[in-house]
């Protein structure tokens, strides 16, 4: 009689084992699904637009070199400084120049006595005339030779052609000035085309083209905006900073009062209209300067972490040009607690 109690608690028994078991298990699936959010991913045609900063110059900058190599001795002016027309700015040890400017005299006045002995041996029937044309021939040459050896030693020092300021000092004293070698950049306050110069990125370089519009703005003009266009990219990059430069033509410059080396600030608009994506700011992860990474799913099961191409972060928004390609959707909640193949759910 008893047995039949027996059997009904073991029966309990093993009821409540199942029940444990499930909500055992009931308990893990949660624990490894992560609640998310996502949105569709959509590609969007957008313009680049992007500002940088800069200073203002003139449209006429020269280099100036030494026509003759030598060694730098004298730098009478540093970059910034500014300078007048016929001012002497630089010099080179100009010994082997004189050297051959006094030779050259020398020269010229050997050849000049040796003119008048050959005249004077012609016209007493001992020299021939093709003697005495040699000896003019010669002091022709001679005198060429003169102007030759004077233009060199003008040209062993650099003057300012005209009133502005030094822009670029390339060397410095006791280095060596190739022939023709730029020693400094110089532009000239006697124009009236002023533009203004900027550092851009390899990329941002990239979208511009001659004749993109521009706005600029300016501390000596606070309530104006300046309308510009790009007209010369730099075929380089600067040694020194690692950036391109643009340069930007201003068209409406007349009533301003600029001055060179005056700071601005420019947004530029690309014409080439690029493709990509838009996304949440805090869909990223992992940033680090045009790179970063994303979750995506394209069953909204499991996920994927996904590296991606920063073009450009703008009002809490992120420009992406490459890496989502294949996704269908992205996980905008919930990123800091996934890994590469997470199981999610999507919250409704």
């Amino acid at each position: 009689m008893k047995a039949p109690k027996y059997t009904f608690l073991l029966l309990f028994l093993f009821a409540m084992a199942a029940c444990q078991h499930e909500n055992t298990k009931q308990n893990t699936d949660t624990k490894d699904t992560i609640l998310v959010n996502v949105i569709p991913v959509k590609k969007d045609t957008f313009s680049p637009i992007f500002k940088t900063s800069g200073y203002f110059t003139t449209n006429n900058e020269t280099p100036l070199s030494f026509k003759n190599g030598g060694i730098v001795s004298h730098l009478y002016v540093k970059q910034g400084d500014r300078i007048k027309k016929g001012q002497l700015l630089a010099t080179i040890y100009a010994a082997e120049v004189n050297a051959a400017t006094k030779q050259a005299k020398l020269a010229l006045k050997k050849a000049k006595r040796d003119y008048q002995r050959a005249v004077d041996l012609y016209h007493d029937s001992v020299a021939t005339l093709e003697q005495m044309q040699n000896a003019k021939t010669a002091l022709a040459v001679a005198k060429q030779q003169k102007k030759a050896a004077a233009f060199n030693k003008k040209h062993s020092e650099i003057k300012a052609l005209n009133n502005g300021f030094i822009l670029e000092s390339y060397l410095r004293e006791g280095q060596t000035a190739a022939p023709g070698q730029p020693v400094f950049l110089v532009n000239s306050t006697t124009s009236n085309g002023w533009i203004f110069k900027s550092a851009v990125s390899d990329y941002q370089w990239a979208t511009l083209k001659i004749g993109d519009k521009a706005m600029l703005t300016t501390n000596a003009a606070p309530n104006q905006k300046l309308q510009a266009k790009v007209f010369k990219k730099s075929k380089s990059v600067d040694s020194k900073t690692g950036s391109f430069t643009v340069q930007l033509a201003i068209e409406n410059s007349k009533n301003i009062s600029f001055a060179t080396g005056l700071f601005g600030k420019a947004t530029l608009y690309p014409s080439l209209q690029l493709s990509g994506w838009n996304i949440p700011y805090d869909a990223l992860l992992d940033a680090d300067r045009d790179s970063g990474f994303v979750f995506i799913t394209n069953d909204k099961k499991e996920v994927k972490k996904q590296k991606v191409h920063i073009s450009k972060i703008k009002h809490g928004t992120i420009l992406i040009d490459s890496g989502l390609e294949d996704a269908k959707f992205l996980i905008t909640t919930g990123s800091p607690y996934l890994k590469d193949g997470s199981n999610i759910k999507v919250s409704k």
